[in-house]
């Protein structure tokens, strides 16, 4: 499985569109073929951003419970981890600092958002040079790159 740090925005868009790249990722993690890992940080930026009344007003459909649930569904389907090292700032946007501890104490080799902040750090040397194998890319790009190396193992079994 692949070790793989989503950001808010990813969950934001699951939740909200079942179709699309977003929900594909997701369901990539439910099919086993992606192991996801959260923290409380980020379950917490999920749920306040989901139960925004402007969240609300947009999604009307999404309840309270649907929320609940779909935390769970995460927490169950991902795996947790409880402490996050303090490895990376990121002055011009510190909300985004999180995602990339997690990513760091996590191993991960993908972290999957649309946060141009995020984006960037890949053509930033510095970066790159601290998290040699943590690879930031847009949901399509992970897709398509895990769907890839899918198709490899396929053809190598």
């Amino acid at each position: 499985m692949i070790p793989t740090v989503f950001d808010c925005m990813v969950f934001l868009q699951a939740a909200t569109k079942r179709i699309g790249p977003a929900a594909a990722c997701l369901a990539l993690v439910d099919g086993g073929r992606v192991r996801l890992f959260v923290s409380a940080n980020v379950l917490e930026e999920v749920h306040d951003v989901l139960s925004r009344p402007a969240i609300r007003k947009k999604f009307p459909a999404i309840t309270d419970q649907d929320v609940l649930d779909f935390i769970e569904h995460i927490l169950d389907k991902g795996t947790l981890v409880k402490e996050l090292p303090d490895v990376y700032r990121l002055p011009r946007d510190p909300d985004d600092e999180p995602h990339i501890n997690l990513a760091a104490a996590a191993g991960a080799a993908f972290l999957v958002s649309r946060d141009k902040d995020l984006l960037s750090l890949m053509d930033d040397e510095a970066f790159r040079k601290q998290f040699p194998t943590l690879s930031i890319v847009e949901p399509k790009e992970f897709l398509d790159q895990v769907r890839s190396t899918i198709s490899k193992d396929a053809g190598n079994g």
